[in-house]
């Protein structure tokens, strides 16, 4: 295609463009443009000689975090977080493929609306209510374990339970978000499909496994894909929020670590260092991922 094509293609669909542009803007400002920034990782930075003057270092600080001795131990809590919350991937799948075989449209919207709704309240909201619910002294849920003859548990301060905590309360809060996803692709399927399956003698079950989960595999090819992409980028806020001394051992998360050391240690250059390792992983993560999936001749990302 000759560049004189292509802007006639362009000048034909300006429309188009001019939606696009807010968003091509918006990645430049703020994903783009701060790359820029990434050389700190390989320098002594000090804000008040700038980027062009701080002083190289090359891999002193990737090679600092590998031999720190909080290393194997925030790469161990990272790494087990992001995979058991990736194990709960399956279950918005799972809802709206049942959802998706309910008769009732007034029980379809009341479910929808009740499992959506949470994914609106704020992350700071949310484990303020997980500190009510789980308080030993005042929480509902310990209050049932003492009514079931059990001594209360201190979810908060148990290392053990901080990642079915963190795990379970963002399935709370997100399933719902995610089913509406997997309910739009459903859409998609033509209903003579299903037609056809009842006439074959199919139940709801087989024609769920027929039918409607080979429609909607794409999309959930591609949003494992995406998922497996950001396996290590766990969400800082209520990892920092449910984190306490008494937990530390279990909570500590690359994202957590980055902050302390960064923001609140004004260890700039290590603390980018430590974020373009996990970067970095992440994105090793994605291409292996895609390049599977293109290879068993699934959908892919490219």
């Amino acid at each position: 295609m000759t560049n004189r094509t292509l802007w006639r293609r362009v000048a034909g669909n300006w429309e188009l463009y001019v939606l696009l542009l807010p968003t091509l803007i918006y990645f430049a400002i703020f994903h783009y443009i701060p790359m820029y920034g990434l050389q700190i990782a390989f320098k002594n930075y000090l804000p008040a000689k700038g980027f062009a003057g701080s002083v190289w270092v090359g891999f002193k600080h990737f090679q600092q975090f590998l031999d720190s001795y909080m290393f194997w131990n925030i790469l161990w809590n990272t790494v087990w977080l992001s995979l058991y919350e990736l194990a709960t991937f399956p279950i918005p799948i799972i809802m709206a493929l049942l959802l998706n075989q309910l008769n009732s449209n007034k029980f379809k919207r009341f479910v929808q609306t009740v499992t959506f709704a949470p994914h609106f309240i704020s992350t700071v909201v949310l484990v303020g209510m997980l500190y009510l619910f789980l308080s030993p002294r005042t929480g509902l849920i310990n209050r049932f374990i003492e009514a079931m003859g059990f001594k209360a548990i201190h979810f908060i301060a148990e290392p053990s339970w901080f990642k079915s905590i963190y795990v379970w309360s963002g399935v709370w809060q997100n399933a719902g978000w995610g089913m509406i996803i997997y309910l739009a692709a459903l859409t998609s399927i033509h209903p003579e499909l299903h037609e056809a399956a009842v006439v074959d003698g199919a139940n709801k079950l087989k024609r769920i496994w027929h039918v409607d989960f080979p429609g909607i595999l794409p999309t959930v090819i591609i949003l494992l894909i995406l998922n497996v992409g950001n396996l290590m980028s766990l969400g800082f806020e209520k990892a920092y929020l449910l984190q306490n001394s008494l937990n530390a051992s279990s909570s500590e998360i690359i994202q957590t670590y980055v902050y302390k050391q960064g923001l609140a240690g004004g260890k700039f250059s290590y603390a980018a260092a430590i974020g373009l390792f996990n970067s970095l992983v992440n994105f090793i993560l994605l291409i292996v991922v895609n390049t599977i999936a293109r290879r068993m001749k699934q959908a892919s990302v490219w």
